[in-house]
């Protein structure tokens, strides 16, 4: 019996690579986006590579949207139960409150069947905290509590959780990131703006020489959906697990403080 992986954010950047890698290699992949008007990259990739999604419509800032997507791939390829949320803050949304919708609506019939795997995409950013992105590395450190939290209790179900955790990745998500920040709208005060400048151009410079693909980061996905023994985190490059030794090493958290302070120039 093949696997199904439900999968969200595919029509670009690391969940069309997820996507696309898991299903040739033999997984069902359901394969969910927001807007479907822009699933054409992701059929692009698919035919491509020789391969079949099911691609569906799913919005996770929408609970009607989570519930609705899961109940359909539930009844389509297991059993059903369902949850309920309370309406939580509109900044966390996407980054956290979405991931904890869709771990809601999946687990349930995960412990019911003692099986299962719940892979999240994480960040470097959910480790330490990085200048103007302070509400994004607040999200993803709560990501990193919640499955971290999660984990333990999860195992004694057989269901396996784990998180992905990308350095620098050079997809669309980035240039979206930069359209859509604050600190390239007119409402930045002056007084951060020559930081936020040195900042951008050398943050650039770490993406330049240290960015990974889509691809890249979609075979840790496959290397946790596969193991017999996941870990619980896969840091996805040395640049990563570099970054991680040293906050362990340095409980103070200066040097880290040091390095990212070092790029505000």
């Amino acid at each position: 019996m093949s696997h199904v992986a439900l999968i969200t954010g595919t029509s670009s950047g690391i969940g069309l690579a997820t996507a696309a890698v898991l299903a040739k290699t033999g997984f069902r992949v359901v394969a969910t986006m927001r807007d479907l008007a822009k699933a054409g990259a992701l059929r692009d990739r698919a035919a491509r590579d020789g391969v079949a999604l099911d691609v569906r419509s799913l919005d996770v800032e929408s609970s009607e949207s989570v519930a609705s997507c899961v109940a359909g791939v539930l009844r389509d390829y297991g059993a059903l139960e369902q949850t309920s949320e309370a309406e939580l803050r509109r900044t966390m949304e996407v980054n956290f409150f979405g991931v904890w919708r869709m771990t809601q609506a999946v687990l349930p019939a995960m412990r019911e069947a003692r099986r299962g795997r719940i892979v999240t995409i994480t960040s470097v950013g959910g480790l330490f905290g990085q200048p103007f992105n302070d509400a994004y590395c607040a999200a993803k450190f709560a990501v990193e509590g919640m499955m971290e939290a999660l984990a333990p209790v999860a195992q004694r179900f057989g269901v396996q959780v784990s998180v992905i955790e990308p350095g620098p990745v050079n997809t669309e998500f980035v240039a979206s990131v930069v359209r859509n920040s604050p600190a390239a709208t007119a409402t930045t005060r002056d007084a951060y703006s020559d930081l936020v400048a040195a900042y951008r151009a050398n943050t650039a410079g770490v993406f330049a020489t240290l960015g990974q693909t889509g691809d890249d980061i979609a075979r840790f996905v496959l290397e946790a959906a596969n193991a017999e023994k996941p870990h619980f985190r896969y840091a996805t490059s040395e640049f990563v697990r570099g970054l991680a030794a040293q906050k362990y090493v340095d409980p103070t958290g200066d040097s880290l403080l040091a390095i990212f302070g070092a790029r505000l120039g």
